[in-house]
């Protein structure tokens, strides 16, 4: 039987992230995240809620919304965000390795900025999978793998050293997109950006929007 997922404590990243996130929202980022969830519609799962910036872009064609957070100061924060979202909300203690939930329970998955900083993001995905019905959409923001070097080798270098230490386990190398193909979807929306689109690009910078159905 393979051992539980390690608990997740990062205190000055969470309370670092959680100023981010609300000035993001004021700097354009809320305009990502509405139009990300604006369609979407049913039972939702939402796998590192964070600080709960989703919870206000909420469409009012979702039933519920089970917000899995697994670090205790960010869950705190999500859970006073929950108390304003125009949705019924519920956050819950859990790691996206091993999800809280039963198979087939949700229509929709969405992750924010997530699966670059879980342990394992290809487990990640198959919980993913298990957890919506056949047909269910995983919507996704994430930054990713860029597509060529010189960026490359600097997101290589950083996620061997001090990227990780520094951010809460995030990575900035990773191709998310051939791990979600990899779990069993297929990808049906895909948008590339570079946020922030600096004139010399940062190795944070790549970014992926997108939806990607269960198989």
């Amino acid at each position: 039987m393979p051992a539980p997922p390690a608990p997740v404590h990062h205190p000055v990243f969470a309370r670092a992230f959680g100023r981010l996130a609300a000035a993001g929202e004021r700097f354009g980022l809320a305009e990502v995240r509405g139009r990300l969830l604006a369609d979407i519609a049913g039972r939702v799962l939402e796998v590192g809620a964070g600080s709960g910036t989703n919870f206000a872009h909420y469409p009012r064609a979702v039933s519920q919304v089970v917000a899995v957070e697994p670090e205790p100061h960010l869950r705190r924060l999500a859970e006073q965000a929950a108390e304003r979202a125009p949705v019924p909300v519920s956050v819950v203690d859990g790691v996206a390795e091993a999800l809280p939930a039963g198979d087939r329970e949700f229509d929709t998955a969405v992750v924010t900025l997530v699966l670059c900083s879980v342990a394992d993001q290809l487990g990640a995905l198959r919980e993913l999978h298990r957890v919506l019905r056949p047909g269910g959409r995983v919507v996704f923001w994430e930054h990713v793998r860029a597509e060529r070097p010189p960026l490359t080798i600097v997101q290589d270098a950083l996620d061997r050293t001090v990227w990780p230490l520094l951010s809460g386990g995030c990575h900035v190398g990773r191709d998310t997109v051939a791990a979600i193909t990899a779990a069993g979807f297929a990808v049906e929306r895909l948008e590339r950006r570079r946020m922030p689109d600096t004139r010399i690009p940062l190795p944070m910078a790549p970014h992926v929007v997108g939806t990607a159905r269960r198989r």
